[in-house]
């Protein structure tokens, strides 16, 4: 969870917005190869990410598959390198004028057995840190 010093809909906005993430990506030089490359994603559009991760360069499409402003929304890998990828984001008001994000993460790596020791051994540490590195950048643009 991330504590954000702005209302749920200005939170909700700058999560979807695609030069906010791509900056708060910066670390593995993502940026945008497809799809909507500007302004703040809605129900149904997709963007195409790549970036840099353990020395190779990955790409991600995702589709945005629910939105419920201000509430949550959801974005799901529709090519790229994981066999499933869905990542719920959901804003709750903190009670003080703030918003409480939280993130929740359904991944799983292809290559059956070895897929699933990569995903316990690596990428489940490895993922929520990069969504706590993204967050914390998100938040500090209201600070």
């Amino acid at each position: 969870m991330t504590a954000v010093a702005a209302p749920p809909d200005h939170v909700f906005a700058v999560c979807l917005d695609v030069q906010a993430h791509t900056r708060s990506m910066a670390d593995s030089s993502e940026r945008v190869v497809d799809g909507r490359r500007r302004g703040e994603l809605s129900l149904g559009d997709t963007v195409t990410f790549q970036a840099r991760h353990f020395g190779l360069t990955w790409r991600l499409k995702a589709r945005i598959t629910a939105y419920d402003r201000p509430r949550g929304f959801v974005d799901e890998q529709e090519s790229g390198p994981f066999k499933r990828w869905r990542h719920a984001h959901h804003f709750e008001p903190d009670g003080a004028g703030g918003t409480v994000m939280r993130d929740v993460i359904d991944f799983a790596s292809p290559g059956g057995p070895v897929g699933r020791i990569v995903d316990r051994v690596l990428l489940g540490r490895y993922m929520p840190h990069l969504i706590r590195v993204r967050n914390a950048y998100l938040a500090s643009t209201f600070d």
